[in-house]
């Protein structure tokens, strides 16, 4: 088989979860698998870049640049000591040539006092980088040929949207140029997270971004399938850390899938079914740290449980955004000039509900974006579009996926009735035509209770086998 593995922060975290990954691999290859591997920066270096990147624009007179290179050096290098202890000294001069390249950015940022969105995608997506270089490094120490690629040596062509790039269709030519030659002879490790414009520009995908890279590098190779690693058994039924009973889902769907994660479950990133759907290649979520359990395929096909839904999501650090006024009523045109203005600030919309009297139209946005939500709406009630725009930021938006409810009468019941007997006010509702996924909002004080009163009621804790 030839897989495509993507290995996230928590996977490479250190020298022991580096020698784990190792051991993954080399058994992976032993049984004739050709192998190439994704791989995040380590744990929590990310959050640190983001972090140094806003202490250096914030105009302090000396922001810890040197404090935070040699913390950033000396992990890395402790890390590479002990998994490859033979190409120490070689592989110390090239992270010392990467890491003065991010301590020259940092400095250039602080004296010009501009952080641009390209500063920022180089600086962010650098734990890349220095992670790939390590575990290629490990894979050479245990006696297995192999290569350490970023995002653009390995062909990924992206728009120029800092920070949320799309990878381009021309990149399934490079890619495969450049990685398929390597397969046969060595496992090539991949930066995640980040690509490159035509002009060659780095660029980055969004938070999670390397599981987009793993599903566009494995459909772009003809994968026969593509392994998420992370620290979960799979893609569950909630939250472990709110339904303590909650299951690891053997199947689900592309479609099954991209709902879930759009929705807040933290083991893929909305965007990294698609590349793979397009091809037909199945995506596994496994857990590194417990290897031998199957964790989760997800395929083209649907399986509908009989206990109608799979899984329950949610979205945090969202608000509510409700649009009346009652010269919207028949009017042509309005939610085109409300959603024109929306889109001109760059605010993302996640959610949206209308009722029949049009006289109404409910939002959720992601929080970040309510201050340029609400700026932008403010031009439709002095023009009087509209008669009134108010927010509320204390929501959490929740979804209910299962393929089972195609066709299945009775299940929006069963989920508001539910609610409401547990007392639990539901403030906004939306469901898509795919109807695998009904949606709506409650208190942020009521989410944890919402989805734990919902996993009870569709029985997910049980064992659909036994």
């Amino acid at each position: 088989m030839r897989l495509l593995m993507k290995f996230g922060g928590t996977s490479v975290a250190d020298e022991n979860c580096i020698r784990r990954v190792v051991d993954i691999l080399e058994e992976s290859r032993r049984a004739g698998n050709e192998l190439a591997a994704v791989v995040s920066a380590m744990g929590g270096v990310t959050d640190h870049l983001h972090a140094i990147a806003a202490d250096v624009i914030a105009g302090g007179e000396s922001p810890p640049i040197e404090a935070f290179i040699q913390a950033l050096r000396n992990r890395h290098l402790k890390t590479l000591a002990a998994v490859a202890p033979d190409s120490f000294d070689e592989m110390t001069e090239i992270i010392d040539t990467e890491i003065a390249h991010l301590r020259t950015i940092l400095t250039a940022v602080f004296n010009l006092k501009e952080l641009t969105r390209r500063s920022n995608d180089y600086i962010i997506s650098f734990g890349e980088r220095l992670s790939m270089h390590i575990l290629s490094a490990a894979l050479r120490q245990r006696g297995i040929p192999s290569v350490a690629l970023d995002g653009c040596d390995a062909g990924i062509i992206t728009s120029p949207m800092h920070g949320n790039a799309m990878v381009l269709p021309e990149s399934d030519t490079h890619i495969k140029t450049r990685i398929l030659p390597l397969l046969a002879d060595s496992v090539p490790v991949i930066a995640g997270y980040r690509g490159c414009t035509r002009d060659g520009v780095i660029t980055t995908f969004g938070r999670s971004g390397s599981d987009y890279s793993a599903a566009v590098i494995g459909a772009a190779i003809d994968a026969d399938e593509i392994w998420i690693w992370t620290d979960v058994d799979g893609v569950m039924t909630a939250d472990p850390k709110i339904v303590e009973n909650a299951r690891v889902i053997p199947t689900v769907s592309y479609y099954e899938a991209m709902e879930l994660s759009y929705f807040g479950a933290k083991v893929l990133h909305p965007r990294s079914i698609e590349p793979a759907m397009r091809r037909g290649i199945p995506v596994r979520v496994r857990n590194t740290f417990h290897p031998a359990h199957p964790g989760t395929c997800i395929t083209k096909y649907e399986h509908a449980d009989e206990r109608v839904v799979k899984s329950i999501a949610y979205i945090e650090h969202v608000a509510l955004i409700n649009i009346n006024g009652a010269q919207m009523i028949g009017k042509p045109g309005v939610a085109k000039i409300i959603f024109s203005a929306l889109a001109e600030r760059m605010v993302n919309i996640r959610m949206i509900s209308q009722g029949s009297s049009e006289a109404n139209i409910t939002l959720i946005v992601d929080d970040a974006h309510l201050t340029d939500a609400m700026e932008a709406l403010s031009g439709c009630v002095k023009e009087c579009i509209v008669r009134e725009v108010t927010s509320d930021r204390d929501v959490v938006a929740m979804a209910v996926v299962g393929s089972g409810m195609i066709g299945t009468p009775g299940t929006g019941g069963r989920i508001f009735a539910a609610l409401g007997k547990a007392g639990i006010n539901v403030m906004m509702i939306s469901q898509g035509s795919s109807e695998v996924n009904i949606s709506f909002v409650v208190r942020d004080e009521d989410g944890p209770r919402a989805i734990a009163v919902l996993h009870d009621e569709f029985r997910l804790s049980e064992d659909p086998d036994e």
